[in-house]
């Protein structure tokens, strides 16, 4: 599954946001109160209670593991005029222990009739025995009780009748609609399970450990085509003109990666090397946006069944775009799902970034049919062996296969955000218990995603790539349409020896090359497990402190975080018992060698073999730790980027501006040290590093700017239109480029027109002006599409006319930069309008509301609007998003990220909206620490006006 970071309608920088909060100390707890009804707590003594008031025979919140599902034959009817489906299912079952009860999920669904027949009843044709079912909501379970006990190591059959209305939101078996270009409103019936919802639409073993094949058949009207995971077997027609598909049973999977869809959609096709059908479906009236899609699938798919020397395992994978969808895509197997902006490529109107974003969406899911529906965790707790992989496998594919996006550099700035929120107390270890169905929900969140795709590459720079590959070959293959843990991808990337690299003598001959990288630190028994352990199992991310004396380097661990303070009481406690087994990689002005050493120790002494000007340690940027140089260490660094930067590699350099930054945010650094560094920035040639060094004075523009602090904001602008001038005149507004060249431009060019660069403002509206006069007509650059829309939302006219023409645009990615533009509006009735539209769901779909709540909360006159709007419609906001989900998360950081003062604090912890663990949260904020907050910002001031 891929984050609505799976994404969120407007790109995110949620670290920047965050770190404005903690560069003022404040830092705000985004874990809201739940509703008691959403609550899972009952009395782990007590016998729980059926809603019949009879007692239910279970009182876990996971399954027992007594009944085991081997097949499910299941039928839907959906109606999609009366909004309802009936369906019915027939699961084989293998008993393991005596029992008189099966423990199903069920949520929501109206079981009609159960019955039970045993093997033997089955093969004489009798009819099956009814079974009295009872409900306890309170665990999303059904028990059906059987007349006599199961016996071990017999199988039986379990029949149910059930139904239920499509639910109105976005889980389970749901309802979605489109216009057509006509204005005529469709509807379709699209499922989405994951992690916990298949339960909504079948009562099921709903865990990942339960995997079982499944056979479906779907009855529909003529006028509607029906997908599944598999190629549909055949068509029966049916009296009164309906149909029903029978599809080809599926291999083992878990629940959660089912999928069924009926909708009137057109499709492309194409077919990869070894011949696997790819299709791309869509609306009839977007289907000319497909195109992309399919040549990257094709491409992705080839790629992907080389690397991992197993072949896609179905005859055929769909990719479809649903219009109402809550996360950007989901993996089912054979039947991926995307929001249409994670899948369509409109050449008129989408941009550099669009395309990186749609290439990066079809790897991530690509990936996922091995690293998840292949080899499936055994549990929520390691989602990350999901969810991590696929992001790491984004960068290897998007790098094979389109180089010329350069991707690398996304993927830094990726575990960059991560590293934002890792360094604060509250967030959590990769592997960590979850139980509910919140808490599981929770878990897919930047943690499981980024940074353990940011630790995957961080091992495999420090395996080697090839013997990491090798790994995770093995890894695939030893537990192919099975489930893992943790402790399987370690012993797999331990001993990475395939079948086909031992000779007869039972050697592997391929060992000593491919360790050789290891052993140079770790020695012959060296242990991956050991090591990595450290980074799954522990929470935060570690701080290297680095002193030079003469020729030695003398190094110290300790844990980095934001918000709390060497000086502060709690700073002690909250370093003990944080120890990483850090994999670190250095080079010097002497050498262009990568040195590498494992640092196991709190601290450790490294000599150097000849006298050096200055080090630079993790190369690249390929570890997950943040670098302090104490004594010179970031002066000779400062001084060698203002004499020849490219002396230093392009990621070395972005690396050290977000050290320097995160190092001021975290009080060991001034912000005058951070400010001097950006001086090179003038002569910067990479791209990536100009744009990561501008959004970090951007970032200082905005949170001066919100605060109301004129003097300084003024003072900011004019640095910065002043002191990048020359590389802003250079921008041309068009789309010629690489990826990166393009995207800066849209970055440069954003910023001017925020600053109201006159220049800036008047070439916009210029094309604003013409494209209107053209009646949308006029083909502006994709690529400053988005600046032309925000400069022309701040008039009436413009305003009103992007609003209509969003309702009647055919393109995602439009509609995408139209509505980003209307929320930069200075007018709160606006601003308010489009809540309103947003909370409707008509105009403006319920799945783009968080992160139009997010854009709004950006600017200074929204903030409050869009906070208030939270805090009055909660229960609401509870009703169309799942607590936990990552909708409601943008509302809450998006809303919230910018509030720098206590009274805001305690405005947030007011009864409808009291977090968790309020306490805690006050006590992380550190509001004594506002003083030395403020006298930063008065430096930033003096600097800027010298």
């Amino acid at each position: 599954m891929v984050n609505s970071h799976r994404k969120p309608m407007f790109t995110i920088h949620t670290g920047f946001y965050c770190l404005v909060a903690i560069l003022l100390q404040i830092r705000i707890c985004s874990q809201f109160s739940v509703p008691s009804s959403h609550h899972f707590t009952e009395d782990p003594g007590a016998f729980p209670v059926a809603s019949n008031g009879e007692p239910f025979p279970w009182q876990e919140l996971r399954l027992p593991k007594v009944v085991i599902p081997l097949h499910y034959d299941l039928f839907v009817h959906p109606n999609l005029t009366s909004l309802d489906f009936v369906a019915s299912e027939k699961i084989e079952v293998l008993v393991s222990n005596a029992t008189q009860f099966i423990i199903l999920h069920s949520k929501d669904l109206e079981i009609t009739n159960a019955t039970l027949q045993s093997e033997e009843d089955s093969r004489y044709m009798k009819s099956g025995r009814e079974l009295k079912v009872l409900s306890y909501p309170a665990h999303q379970q059904i028990a059906l009780l059987v007349p006599e006990k199961l016996m071990p190591h017999l199988k039986y059959y379990v029949a149910i009748d059930f139904q239920a209305r499509l639910s109105d939101g976005f889980k389970g078996f749901y309802k979605s609609t489109y216009r057509t270009l006509g204005g005529e409103t469709r509807i379709l019936a699209v499922t989405d399970f994951e992690p916990t919802q298949a339960r909504m639409a079948f009562p099921c073993f709903d865990e990942p450990l339960f995997k079982a094949n499944f056979s479906i058949k779907i009855r529909r009207e003529s006028r509607h085509t029906a997908l599944s995971n598999m190629p549909k077997v055949k068509t029966i027609e049916l009296e009164g003109g309906l149909l029903e598909d029978h599809f080809e049973t599926t291999v083992k999977m878990s629940t959660y990666l089912v999928a069924y869809i009926v909708c009137d959609f057109h499709s492309l096709s194409g077919i990869t090397s070894s011949g696997v059908k790819v299709s791309i479906y869509a609306s009839p009236d977007k289907r000319n946006q497909t195109h992309y899609a399919l040549q990257a699938s094709l491409k992705l798919l080839d790629f992907y069944e080389k690397y991992f020397d197993i072949n896609y395992p179905l005859p055929k994978l769909d990719l479809i775009a649903i219009p109402d969808f809550a996360s950007g895509a989901m993996e089912n197997w054979g039947l991926i799902t995307y929001r249409e902006t994670s899948l369509f490529f409109d050449p008129k109107t989408s941009s550099a970034s669009d395309k990186l974003w749609v290439t990066r969406v079809i790897a991530h899911e690509l990936a996922h049919q091995w690293f998840g529906n292949l080899v499936t965790m055994e549990w929520w707790n390691d989602i990350w062996l999901n969810e991590g992989f696929a992001n790491y496998m984004e960068l290897i594919a998007v790098n094979a296969t389109y180089p010329e996006l350069q991707f690398d550099d996304y993927f830094l700035d990726m575990c960059f955000e991560v590293i934002t929120k890792d360094s604060l107390n509250s967030s959590r270890p990769i592997s960590k218990p979850a139980e509910t169905p919140t808490q599981i929900q929770e878990m897919f969140d930047e943690v499981s995603y980024n940074k353990g795709a940011c630790i995957l590459n961080m091992l495999k720079d420090f395996l080697g790539e090839e013997k990491f590959q090798k790994g995770i070959i093995q890894y695939l293959k030893k537990f192919s349409y099975r489930n893992a843990k943790n402790d399987d991808l370690w012993n797999s990337l331990s001993n990475s020896c395939l079948e086909s690299d031992f000779t007869s003598g039972g050697v592997c001959h391929s060992d000593p090359k491919m360790t050789s990288n290891m052993l140079t630190f770790l020695g012959e028994n060296a242990e991956v497990k050991e090591m990595m352990t450290t980074w799954t199992l522990q929470k935060g991310i570690p701080l290297l402190v680095v002193k030079q004396d003469g020729h030695s380097l003398r190094l110290q661990q300790e844990r980095f975080l934001q918000g709390v303070f060497q000086e502060d009481p709690e700073w002690r406690a909250l370093q003990e018992r944080y120890l990483w087994h850090i994999p670190l990689t250095y080079s010097t002005s002497s050498s262009n060698v990568i040195h590498r050493h494992i640092l196991k120790s709190k601290t450790d002494i490294l000599d150097l073999p000849e006298k050096t000007s200055w080090v630079k340690f993790n190369v690249d940027s390929n570890g997950y730790y943040i670098v302090h140089y104490e004594g010179h260490g970031w002066d000779q660094l400062i001084t060698q980027l203002n004499q020849n930067h490219t002396l230093l590699r392009p990621k070395d350099r972005i690396g050290l501006l977000h050290d320097v930054f995160q190092l001021v945010g975290a009080g060991r650094l001034t912000l005058d040290k951070a400010l001097d560094m950006t001086h090179y920035l003038q002569h910067e040639t990479s791209s990536p590093a100009l744009l990561k060094g501008l959004s970090y004075l951007e970032l200082f523009y905005h949170m001066m700017d919100r605060r109301n602090i004129s003097d300084i904001s003024e003072n900011l602008k004019r640095y910065l239109l002043q002191y990048f001038k020359p590389v802003i005149d250079r921008q041309s507004w068009s789309d010629e480029g690489s990826v990166w060249d393009r995207m800066l431009r849209s970055a440069l060019l954003k910023l001017a027109c925020d600053l109201n660069h006159a220049p800036c403002i008047q070439k916009a509206a210029e094309l604003f002006s013409q494209w209107m006069e053209s009646s949308g007509k006029l083909n502006i650059p994709t690529d400053v599409l988005k600046i032309v829309y925000s400069v022309g939302a701040q008039t009436t006219t413009g305003w009103n006319y992007l609003l209509e023409l969003y309702e009647l645009s055919m393109s995602s990615a439009e509609k995408n930069k139209i509505l980003y533009a209307l929320s930069t509006s200075k007018h709160q009735e606006k601003l308010q309008k489009l809540i309103e539209l947003g909370m409707e769901g008509k105009v403006i779909k319920t799945q783009d509301l968080a992160a139009l709540l997010h854009a709004i909360a950006r600017r200074p006159k929204g903030q409050q609007l869009a906070w208030d709007f939270v805090r009055e419609n909660w229960t609401h906001l509870l009703k169309k998003f799942d607590l936990g989900s990552f909708a409601i998360r943008i509302i809450i950081s998006g809303t919230t990220a910018h509030f720098s003062s206590k009274d805001k604090l305690q405005e947030f912890a007011q009864p409808v909206l009291r977090p968790r663990k309020i306490s805690q949260c006050i006590k992380d904020t550190n509001y004594e620490k506002q003083g030395s907050g403020n006298q930063r910002l008065v430096t930033t001031s003096q600097i800027i006006r010298n």
